[in-house]
């Protein structure tokens, strides 16, 4: 199979991640919810999640199909 599901997943879990923690950080004081910027910290979960499915579907591509 040509399509490893994980590259689209990576990406846009990545660039929602990236934006919501630019978000975070432009509008630190502005946006908090209990004193917690939840932009900046749900960004940062998101952009871990986006990386770690990337950082899988690479090191899949590496290893050799079954033989």
């Amino acid at each position: 199979m040509g399509l490893d599901i994980r590259w689209p997943i990576g990406l846009m879990f990545s660039l929602i991640g990236a934006l919501l923690v630019i978000t975070g950080l432009l509008n630190g004081a502005d946006a908090r919810s209990l004193n917690i910027n939840v932009n900046l910290w749900w960004g940062v979960v998101l952009l871990v999640f986006g990386v770690l499915m990337l950082l899988g579907a690479m090191r899949s591509r590496k290893t050799p199909p079954p033989a």
